[in-house]
């Protein structure tokens, strides 16, 4: 087993089954894993597996207000965009970040025939529960 897949298998196996919170129009949201940072006390770390149809959108949104994100694409290819930077499309094996407080705009999965999949990990307030709320 590589590295990678190593990792993916112990968080899945630490996994608190539990959802992440409403999704968007289109995509699914599982929350696969969290635990407190025990060195960084009232910190948690926190993961969600995002899955978008074909096609699939997310609605624009904000994160909890403490949360950086770090997103790795799992599958296929995702166009994202945070207020005030340019739209980047981001394929399997690739990465990005969120800055706490960020506007995320646009989220898209660019294949019309295949699902894409991304794993986003918040270190967030361990007090913060909702992680994502979608503009009105």
């Amino acid at each position: 087993m590589n590295p990678r897949s190593l990792m993916i298998a112990a968080c899945l196996a630490l996994a608190t089954p539990a959802t992440a919170g409403p999704a968007g129009p289109n995509e699914t949201v599982a929350l696969n894993f969290t635990r407190a940072i025990p060195n960084i006390p009232g910190k948690s770390l926190m993961a969600t597996e995002v899955t978008f149809p074909p096609g699939g959108t997310s609605a624009p949104h904000h994160h909890a207000k403490s949360a950086f994100l770090y997103v790795y694409v799992v599958s296929g290819s995702i166009e994202s965009q945070v207020e005030g930077e340019p739209a980047r499309v981001y394929k399997a094996g690739e990465s990005f970040y969120e800055n706490p407080g960020a506007h995320h705009v646009a989220a898209r999965n660019m294949s019309p025939t295949q699902p894409a999949k991304l794993l986003a990990v918040f270190v967030v307030d361990s007090g913060d529960k909702v992680l994502t709320t979608f503009d009105k």
